[in-house]
Parts: C-alpha cells; structure tokens; sequence
C-alpha cells in the first residue's frame, strides 16, 4: 500500500485522512498470520526516534520498531534471542558475553557487529542515558576479540543487567554514524539508519512518522506488515473518535483520557489487552525541586501529601486505573515492594499544624506561599491530576500556578534549569529498581539536561548506599533487604511524592493481533504483528 504525503494533512476525523478498514467485527483468530497492510498508530510528537539517549516514554514506543533488540523477553522474563544468538552472565556477575548473530545489517547496509555494541555501552548508554548512568555504572570495559562478539567487564556484580537488554533501554546504534560526532546532535537522532524491522521514510514534524518494511530484515518472515503510519496527534479528544471510527489501530502507554477508556472499551471492535505492560511498572509522582528554600523542609513536603486525597485522584481522575501509591517502587513491582514504609493520610488539619510549625503562616489572602507546577505535557490526565492538586492545596494556603508546554519545554525547566518547584509526572520502574528507579533517588544522577533523571537534586549518602549496594549485591534476598530500607528512608524524606500505580495500558482494534507477544507490549518491535482477515 503506498501511501502519500497529502494523505496526512486533512486532520483527525476525515474520512479522507487514513484509509477505513472496512468490518470491525471481532471473529476468530486466523490460522495463520497475514502479511501485508498498513498499521495506523497514536504517538505523542517525540523530540528524537533513538532511545540510546533518553527514556522518554513515546521514544521507547516506536525506537524498538527501528532498532532490533540484543533479546527480547516473555511474560516470565525468560530471554528470547533476537540480534544476540547467545548472552551468557558469569557466575560472578561481573563479565557478560554477547555474541551476535551472522546475518545483521544497518538500514544502510553496512554489517552491524560488536564494535557497535561496545561503542554503544561505553560512550551511550553510560553516559547518556537516564537510567543507562546508573545500569551500568560499573561497566569499565567492553573488548570485541571478534566481529560477533563483545564481552562486559563490570568492576562489581551486575547481575541486574540481564533485565537491561531489551530494544528501548540497551538501543544498539550504528558507530561508524556515530563516531566522532556531538551525539546528542546526531542527526541520525531524528531520521534515523536503525536494524529493526521497520525503515525510516519521513517524518513531517507534527504531522506523522512514516516508517515502511525493511526487506532485509534478518528474520526472513518478518515483519508482516508493510507500513506503520505513526500519527502525531496528542488531542484525546480526536484519538477517542477516531478509534471509534475505526480510522486508527492502536495506541499505548494511556493513549486516551480514562474515561474515554471506560467509554470506549465497551464496544466490540475495541480491545484494551489484560497484558503487554507488565514490565512497565508505572507510576505517577510529584517531584519536588529541593533547591528552593521552602520545599527544602520535609515538613512542608509531608504538609504537601496530608493535603492530598489521593484516593479520591484515584477515582475521579484516574477512574480506578491503579492504586494509591505508597513509595518509590510501585505495588506491580512485586519482587521489591515494600508497604512497611511511613504513610501520610489526608488531613488537611496536620497539613496546616505542619506548615505552621514550618514557620510558613498564612498572610491576609490566607496564602502561606506560591508555587509552580509543572505537569507532564502526555495527554490531558496529568494537567487534569495538577488541576486537584491546585484546589487540593488551596485549602492549606498554598496557593499553585499551573505552567503548560510541549516536551521540550518541559525537559528544559524541569531536567536543563531546574526552573520548576512541582512536577506532575510518571516514570516506569521497569523490571528492577536498579533500572527504572534509582534514577531519580541517586545524587550522581543529578545531571542537567538528562530528561527523567534526579531532578529534585535529591542527595542523601544513607540512600546512595543503599542503591550501590544493592546494584552490586548478587544475592536476591538481600537486594530486597536493601531496597526496602531504600523504600522506608525515602518515604520519610519524600523528595517525590507518590500519587497513583498505574497500568500502562494500549487501546487497539481487535482486528489487530500479536502486540503483546512481550510485558512491554506496545513498545515492542510489531515484526510480528498482523491483521485479521
């Protein structure tokens, strides 16, 4: 199917935007794939299409579809090769050996081999990457003592690492694109030569993403379907109507308001799958910029949360998707949760006590002080989440401004200045705390520019022990050991404020099938996704 530019431009809603589908009827699934046709998906606008250099959720929804993963997993974890035919852990933890398969090629053509991988680990994924800094931090070396092969030495024990290699978090980008370049300026970041299943064509900003079948794919059946359109349209509104339509295909991590979820998953040609998040671990927070003097004092953080009820944000604007949240590791996290940690019930009675006590009294106006809120700009629920939390906290004579903008203002307040005093946010803990939430706790996580890093300027030695030592510790029981006590220092200090564990659900058509074949889901590389005939 060959589809042209102008085909983009008539807006959400147009029968003349994407083509219909035709029935929408739910039947039995097809004895066996069917190859061709062309996948309409939603997707916030992204700032760049490589996940090497940053976790921002929308760029770990389409990288994996341009970049093939090292592994991929099952719903138990189980590693499943993909570019890696073996990847062997030593009984130390400390050396990892990845050996490739014969048969990898760049979009471009060039031969994809372990100088690719140890340039990638060595001067990316530790340098640039969010949660890649704290990952592999221990990583001193990577040899290749042949095109295939590269070997990891890790000054400690870094077992974890095995749960790191799937396509988003460990991106294997191409060195002879990237070497000797500004990195983060590459243009490869935005029209990208990847190894995944799918080609870059096009990307008219705003508008969509054009990405087509790559034909020398090295897993000769796949992928199945010819072209993905990734729709740049963030208004819920429009992607609500044109799922029901039937004018787009699928949508992740929270595509819609919730309560167009609700809505919507009641009719028949609309699935919203039970599984493909389970890996995510996702939950949403405010983070609290401790540079500014006010916020600095715990009290006015735990006045803050007593303000708060969040149960009430759980049904009225999360519509019952999740549970409350008790601290830095959600509840889906299970190897890892703790619930002994100290909790703050909402009493707007304690709340006032502890901002008097904080010294901060309130004025004529009955406002105690002013403050900033920053809410992540994915969909409506977070500036909806910091709508609560403005009336929320007016009652205590906190008096909020809401700021709105696009990810790139965002990340420039929050993440380059540090401008900001509250952030409405989310963040997923993935598979291991070491990879998804130490992130925002580790003071050497405190880098200007780095998006989803430690932006509150967090630093407490006590919970840096805490992270290393459990990054390093190769028994199980004992890393739980440490990251509950991570859990209970860090809800007494509450430099984030958890809100809500939420699933980081898709929306989709039932017609399409084989896009949750992995717990990441929709952030998988769709080579095996199809459409029921």
């Amino acid at each position: 199917m060959n589809i042209s530019r102008r085909s983009f431009a008539l807006g959400v809603g147009s029968a003349a935007v994407w083509p219909a589908l035709g029935g929408l009827t739910t039947a039995a699934y097809a004895q066996s794939p069917v190859q061709g046709g062309t996948l309409r998906m939603f997707l916030n606008n992204p700032v760049v299409l490589v996940s090497a250099i940053t976790s921002a959720g929308q760029v770990a929804q389409i990288a994996p579809k341009l970049f093939e993963g090292l592994v991929e997993y099952d719903h138990d974890m189980n590693i499943k090769p993909r570019m890696a035919k073996s990847v062997e852990m030593s009984d130390d933890a400390k050396t990892l050996t990845i050996v490739l398969r014969e048969d990898l090629r760049w979009h471009d053509g060039a031969p994809i081999n372990s100088a690719d991988i140890a340039y990638s680990a060595m001067e990316v994924w530790s340098k640039f990457h969010p949660r890649g800094r704290s990952t592999f931090a221990s990583l001193v070396a990577v040899e290749t003592p042949d095109e295939l092969t590269a070997v990891f030495t890790f000054s400690n024990p870094s077992a974890f690492v095995m749960n790191a290699l799937f396509a988003s978090e460990a991106t294997v980008i191409p060195k002879h694109i990237y070497d000797g370049t500004d990195i983060l300026k590459n243009p490869n970041n935005i029209a990208p030569v990847g190894s995944g299943p799918y080609k870059f064509v096009e990307w008219e900003q705003g508008e969509y993403i054009l990405l087509e079948k790559n034909e020398d794919f090295w897993k000769k059946d796949e992928p199945y379907l010819d072209q993905v359109v990734v729709l740049l349209v963030s208004d819920e509104s429009a992607r609500a109507i044109a799922f029901e339509s039937g004018e787009v295909d699928i949508a992740g991590g929270m595509p819609l308001s919730l309560a167009d979820a609700r809505r919507l998953e009641k009719l028949p040609h609309i699935e919203i799958p039970e599984t493909g998040f389970e890996a995510y671990g996702n939950n949403s927070f405010i983070e609290v910029n401790l540079r500014r003097e006010n916020l600095s004092d715990v009290r006015v953080r735990k006045a803050i949360l007593h303000a708060l009820d969040r149960d009430f944000l759980l049904e009225q604007v999360f519509f019952g998707f999740g549970s409350v949240a008790t601290g830095p590791i959600p509840k889906t996290v299970s190897n890892f949760y703790s619930a002994d940690v100290p909790t703050y019930a909402f009493d707007t009675d304690l709340a006032s006590s502890l901002l008097d006590e904080a010294g901060y009294s309130p004025d004529g106006d009955g406002i105690r002080m002013k403050l900033t809120m920053d809410p992540l700009p994915y969909g409506s629920l977070f500036q909806t989440a910091a709508a609560y939390v403005k009336q929320a906290l007016a009652v205590v004579g906190i008096e909020i401004e809401i700021r709105s903008g696009d990810f790139a203002t965002y990340y420039k307040r929050v993440y380059g200045d540090n401008d900001f005093d509250l952030t409405m946010s989310l963040s997923s803990a993935l598979t291991d705390p070491t990879i998804g939430v130490q992130r925002f706790f580790w003071s050497k996580n405190i880098i200007k520019g780095v998006p989803f890093s430690n932006g509150s300027g967090y630093s407490d030695p006590e919970v840096d022990g805490f992270l290393e030592d459990a990054a390093i510790e190769p028994d199980q029981e004992k890393r739980v050991e440490l990251f509950n006590a991570f859990q209970k220092k860090v809800a007494e200090d509450l430099p984030v404020l958890p809100m809500i564990d939420v699933p980081y659900f898709a929306v989709k058509n039932a017609r399409l099938k084989n896009t949750e074949v992995s717990p990441f889901g929709f952030g998988g590389s769709f080579s095996t996704a199809y459409f029921e005939e």
